[in-house]
Parts: C-alpha cells; structure tokens; sequence
C-alpha cells in the first residue's frame, strides 16, 4: 500500500457520511447491504447515497457486487487493515507491541 492510497482511504472516511457508511458496512460483515438497506438504516437520501459509495468504493474501502438487480456493498477488510499496518508499521520502536487491558470498567462495552 502507498502513502497515495492510504491517503485516499483516510479522505474518504474524512466525512460523516462516508464514516457512517463504512461502519455500517463493518457491522453488515460479509452479508453486505444494498442502497436501499443502508439508506434506511442510517436515514442518509438516496440522492448522495450513491455518491459517497462511490467515493468509498474509489479509495478500495468498499466492494460492490451485482446479485440479481441488486448492488451488495461490503466492506474491504483487507484495505482498511492494510491502512491500519501502514498507519502502525513504525510503532513501538520496531519491536512487537503488546495491548494492555484498560483498567477502567464499561458498563456499555
């Protein structure tokens, strides 16, 4: 992955709708959504709809796949973990990290 396409990953999901999408996407996982389903769910008109899809779908954050007359979007996991690596390669001064347990509780988590 280049600097050029993660910086195009991080412009896209640099916009509310765009970031609500792709979460959306997130939680769908590999079962996807069409237009329809991910306009209902986050209350976003179809109009711009299609323009922030493709704008996701530019940057490689999303697919899009033709079932019958339906467009399934998912979400690109293995982009945005690419984005994720490029973001993280120098972490920690080389060496492995290791996650440490918050010690604060949620009650929501």
């Amino acid at each position: 992955m280049t600097e050029l396409d993660v910086v195009r990953a991080l412009s896209a999901l640099a916009q509310h709708s765009r970031l609500q999408i792709f979460r959306q996407l997130v939680v769908a996982g590999n079962t996807g959504m069409t237009p329809t389903q991910i306009s209902a769910a986050l209350g976003l008109p179809g109009t711009g709809l299609s323009f922030h899809l493709k704008e996701l779908a530019n940057a490689g954050l999303i697919t899009q796949e033709r079932d019958g007359r339906n467009l399934i979007y998912r979400a690109a996991f293995g982009p945005m973990n690419e984005v994720l690596r490029f973001l993280t390669v120098n972490c920690c001064e080389g060496q492995s990290c290791e996650l440490t347990e918050v010690s604060a509780s949620c009650e929501n988590c």
